[in-house]
Formats: structure tokens, C-alpha cells, sequence
């Protein structure tokens, strides 16, 4: 097959997951080969596909999104089955990310032709060489799709990545994002999918490597530097759970070194990422301190109650939130702390602890970040009722509001973790 393309359908929510594959696809030089083209809404994508669909023998279109995003996705997807219903034989339809990968029969059903479950940043490319050549793909591992019997067929967990094997980004597409510098995590959260993606050994970007394309932006005019990992402090720690501070200043002594030189700032531990709260120490705060520019830390506590951390696997105390929360307001930063609420399990003396630890937290100078629980495929929690915000918990919330200590997205996801319920009950959207 020589003459197709590849379409991107570049929501700005997913835009980090397809940053990553076309920078697998320019380390295997298919950028050069393969026509992409990039539109970020479904009146452009369709106009797009028009013309698209006059040029080339087969277009493929790639799709990545979160459950959250399911509902505009399957709209998306049917109405351009209905659309190009004369030319669908010369559409591929493929989906990844978070949600393809834990509702594979689901996103399938949606009328996607392959799946590409976990990390693709290997299998994609071998996908589109394998198109390229007309051969099959049936051992290119990480794919799913339905035969003409409508039965899965799954070819079997991909392999792993070596992060230091493939680009964070892709530079001649100009695709620049925070730089990933740790994948996968040990502790397993029943409502994360983070490590049921990406595994719960994690995998370190190394320091040489991650200079190596700070180098490269700041030789295109970039001065901010933000980093992707479930938590700063894990840099360099062999299991993710213990720290390991002299590689971790290795990372931000080289990085301040180099970004300094050129007038450039270093953020680290905050937005994109965050920080367990029993990693924050007097020794990881002076090393933010010393070599950093954030002014806050983003601290993951989810709950004010034991039980519940216990009930989750967080791996944490609500204490162990107290004391990082101390020492960051002591250090002079702001402590941004994220809370779950509707958390599975929950009673109402845990609903207490919580609202008692956001008032006392508030209290010590923090900004709460606040979420609903919301049941996501793959989880352990994955079947468990949709998050919803106790009466109580309201209150504290519209206080801490008029107080300007309170933010976040709970309203929306109290709505839509009720829609994933529903799909995943009744497997209708």
C-alpha cells in the first residue's frame, strides 16, 4: 500500500500522547514517508476527510482519548461511518490511549478496525510499515481488532520501552511537550490507570538523555522547562517508592546548569506533575528550592481519612499529607493538594476526617485541587458507584471558594462519572 496518509485527530487534551508517536515515527523515519496531516475538531477533521479521501487509496485515522472523552468520540466516529459509508473500505480507524486500552471490545464496538493497547510507541510504527508493505500485522504485539465473526482478537501485551531508546517529542514536526522523564508506577491506586497502562516498574529517562533534548530547545528559543511523571521525587529510584536524592539532584543540578546558561527556568513537582506526600522532605524541598523556579508542589493526598488511603493502596498516611504540607508552606512554596471525592468505601466519619483535613490544611496555607471519584476502565474501582459530593462536603467547598482556597473540576466529573457508570452497567452510551 503506497499511497496513504495519516490523519491526527489532534484534541488539545491528547496532544502529549501523539507527540510521543510521531516521535516514534520520525526516530524510524517514516515522518518522511508518510503524509500527516492534523486537525483539531470534528467540522475540520470532516471537511479534511473529503478531500483526504480524493487523494489517497487508504487514509488512516488515529485517535487517542481519555473515558471522559468517550461520548464526543463515538459521535465523532458515526458520523463519519454515515458520511463515508461508500468509501469506509478506504478508511482505517484507530484508537489509543487510557480509555481504548482498558474498554478494548467497548472502543472496538465503536467502529475503530484496530486498538493498540498500552504504550504504542514500538507497534505503531511496525503498523504503519506493515501497511506500507501490504503485509499482515497478525505479530505485531499490542494490537486488537474483530474478526469477520465479530470475535477479539488480541496479539498479546506489547514489550516495554526504553525511554532513553525513543524522543519525548518530535522536532521536525515541531511537537514539543514537557519532557517525560519517569514511566509507570509501583503503588497501584484502585482508581488509577496509570500503572495498569504503563506497568508498576517504573523507567527512568536518563539525565544525559533528558539534556539532550533540553539542548535542542533551547536552541529553538525555549526557556520553560516542565517535566511528565506520576512523581518528581521517584526520579531515579530503582522501585518508585524509595528516594534516591543524589540522582535526583544529578538531574536538577545538570538541568539548572544547562537551562540557566540561556536565562531559562526549571519547574519541577509541579503542573504537569506532582509529588507523593511522604517524598516531600527537608532534603527534596532544598533541592526545589535550590535549583527550581516553581513557586508550589502539587501533593496527591486524595482523602483526609486513614481508612480510605488504606481502602485505595495509596501507601500513604494522612499525616504523611500534614508534614509534607508543613514543610512546603515552610519552604515558602504553595502546597496544592489534590482530594477524590465519593472515594469507594466511604462513610460518613470518613467524609468528616476529610473535610476536617482540607479545613486544617486550608488553615496551614495550602489550595486544595479538588475531584470526583470517577469508576475508569482497567481500575479496581473500575465497577464500583460513581463518585458523588456529600452535602457537608459542599459546604466546605463553596467556603473554601469564597476564601479562594479551593479549585478544580469536581462538578463536571460528579456528571460524568454517572454517564461511565452507566456505559459500563449497560454498555450503552
Amino acid at each position: 500500500m503506497k499511497n496513504f496518509c495519516l490523519i491526527v485527530f489532534d484534541l488539545r487534551n491528547n496532544r502529549y500522547s501523539f507527540n510521543v508517536l510521531l516521535g516514534a515515527l520520525e526516530k524510524e523515519n517514516l515522518i518522511k514517508k508518510i503524509p500527516v496531516y492534523f486537525f483539531k475538531d470534528k467540522k475540520t477533521l470532516l471537511k479534511g476527510l473529503t478531500e483526504l479521501t480524493e487523494r489517497f487509496n487508504k487514509v488512516i485515522i488515529a485517535f487517542s482519548f481519555f473515558t471522559t472523552q468517550l461520548w464526543d468520540i463515538a459521535e465523532t466516529i458515526n458520523t463519519i461511518q454515515k458520511i463515508f459509508s461508500s468509501k469506509r473500505n478506504n478508511l482505517i480507524l484507530i484508537a489509543g490511549g487510557p480509555h481504548p486500552t482498558g474498554d478494548i471490545k467497548g472502543s472496538l464496538n465503536l467502529g475503530f478496525d484496530f486498538v493498540f493497547v498500552g504504550e504504542a510507541e514500538k507497534n505503531f510504527p511496525q503498523f504503519l510499515k506493515v501497511l506500507q508493505d501490504s503485509r499482515n500485522f497478525f505479530q505485531i504485539k499490542g494490537l486488537a481488532y474483530l474478526n469477520e465473526n465479530n470475535e477479539l482478537i488480541y496479539t498479546g501485551r506489547p514489550e516495554k520501552i526504553d525511554l532513553n531508546s525513543y524522543p519525548p517529542f518530535s522536532l521536525k514536526l515541531n511537537r514539543i511537550n514537557p519532557i517525560e522523564i519517569t514511566r509507570g508506577c509501583p503503588f497501584g491506586c484502585y482508581y488509577c490507570q496509570t500503572p495498569r497502562i504503563f506497568g508498576k516498574k517504573v523507567r527512568h529517562r536518563s539525565v544525559e538523555v533528558v539534556l539532550k533534548y533540553v539542548e535542542f530547545l533551547l536552541k529553538r528559543g525555549i526557556r520553560d522547562f516542565r517535566f511528565i511523571t506520576p512523581n518528581a521525587f521517584s526520579y531515579g529510584s530503582p522501585d518508585g517508592k524509595t528516594l534516591n536524592l543524589s540522582e535526583l539532584e544529578n538531574l536538577l543540578k545538570s538541568l539548572h546548569k544547562l537551562v540557566k546558561l540561556k536565562g531559562g527556568r526549571i519547574f519541577f513537582g509541579s503542573f504537569p506533575s506532582e509529588v507523593r506526600p511522604e517524598h516531600v522532605t527537608e532534603e527534596t524541598i532544598a533541592l526545589i528550592k535550590k535549583y527550581a523556579d516553581n513557586d508550589n508542589l502539587v501533593i496527591g493526598a486524595q482523602s483526609g481519612s486513614d481508612r480510605i488511603l488504606n481502602l485505595c493502596k495509596r501507601g500513604h498516611t494522612i499525616e504523611d499529607v500534614y508534614r509534607a504540607v508543613r514543610l512546603t508552606v515552610k519552604a515558602g512554596l504553595k502546597a496544592k493538594v489534590d482530594f477524590i471525592f465519593g472515594l469507594p468505601g466511604e462513610t460518613k466519619e470518613d467524609i468528616k476526617e476529610t473535610i476536617k483535613a482540607m479545613e486544617d490544611l486550608t488553615k496551614m496555607g495550602a489550595i486544595i485541587h479538588a475531584h470526583t471519584f470517577m469508576p475508569l476502565p482497567q481500575t479496581p474501582f473500575a465497577k464500583k458507584k460513581p463518585g458523588k459530593v456529600d452535602p457537608e462536603v459542599l459546604k466546605t467547598i463553596n467556603k473554601l471558594l469564597g476564601k479562594g482556597l479551593l479549585f478544580g473540576d469536581w462538578k463536571a466529573q460528579e456528571k460524568l462519572a454517572e454517564k461511565i457508570y452507566k456505559y459500563f452497567h449497560t454498555g450503552t452510551l
